[in-house]
């Protein structure tokens, strides 16, 4: 018998092999682009010098990235216990569905970008505005996700539940949330990285730290290496805090039809070798 710690490696390069290649294949085209000369080198600086620069500025750009994903952090979870409170209030009231229905698309429309300005006249310079605008753009697709997964559940169940003498209390925390998680964990991996973007665009907007005022400096100096730096730290994050997320829902919903599908595969796969 295979140990399960070498399927288990097999899984995860066969999962990592893909994107490994196409990151590859990018940089590829990126160097060959610069190296040609196709791009003058000060709009589009070649691989080798944004990485060295960041390596040499590591510890300017790691204190702004900690502002950053701080930021972004504490967006995306007010985003997340908001807009899972809201969903289950639209889901058991449908007066309360119909009047914030309407206004969560009103908001969800308007670009954050465009009303970000206010909330650093009222709020000031801090990290209270980033916060907002992480909170308006992650706060949607939670809500909308969690409203789907709770009206998701199986009327069957639900009506067993009440013959036995469930209360909505208790058929809420044993039936309808447990069977809503997939859809919010779904809503939660596109809302925090939409919360990265809300804080990058609350940083461009007035700030004085931060990846979006890293970016911002850097357009302002023509530094193409440091904005491409920042760039791609920005987009680390985002990918960091998805896969946290990601890991956070395999261990909570390992029995859920997507875990299923993978585990077949192993098996599959095994059986094939």
């Amino acid at each position: 018998m295979k140990p399960v710690s070498g399927d288990r490696w097999r899984g995860v390069i066969e999962r990592a092999w893909r994107p490994a290649a196409l990151l590859v294949a990018c940089l590829a085209i990126w160097h060959l682009i610069t190296v040609t000369g196709l791009v003058e080198a000060y709009l589009v600086p070649s691989p080798g010098k944004t990485f060295d620069l960041l390596v040499d500025k590591w510890s300017y750009l790691w204190g702004h990235t900690w502002v950053t994903t701080y930021e972004t952090i504490l967006g995306f979870v007010i985003a997340g216990v908001l807009g899972v409170l809201m969903a289950v209030a639209m889901v058991y009231s449908r007066t309360i569905e119909s009047t914030a229905y309407p206004i969560l698309l009103f908001a969800q429309v308007i670009p954050k970008i465009a009303i970000a300005p206010l909330f650093v006249v009222w709020l000031g310079f801090g990290f209270e505005p980033k916060v907002i605008v992480a909170v308006l753009m992650a706060f949607f697709p939670v809500v909308i996700s969690t409203v789907t997964g709770l009206k998701s559940v199986d009327t069957e169940m639900l009506e067993l539940a009440a013959t036995m003498g469930g209360g909505p209390v208790k058929t809420f925390v044993k039936i309808r949330f447990p069977a809503a998680l997939p859809h919010l964990f779904a809503g939660l991996k596109v809302a925090v990285t939409l919360a990265v973007t809300g804080a990058v665009v609350g940083e461009f907007v007035g700030s004085n730290e931060g990846l979006g005022y890293v970016i911002l400096q850097a357009n302002g100096n023509m530094d193409t290496p440091m904005l491409f730096a920042g760039l791609i730290v920005i987009s680390l994050v985002g990918i960091l805090l998805f896969l946290l997320l990601d890991l956070a829902e395999q261990l909570m919903l390992p029995w859920h039809a997507s875990r299923r599908g993978a585990a077949v595969t192993t098996l599959l796969a095994k059986g094939g070798s």
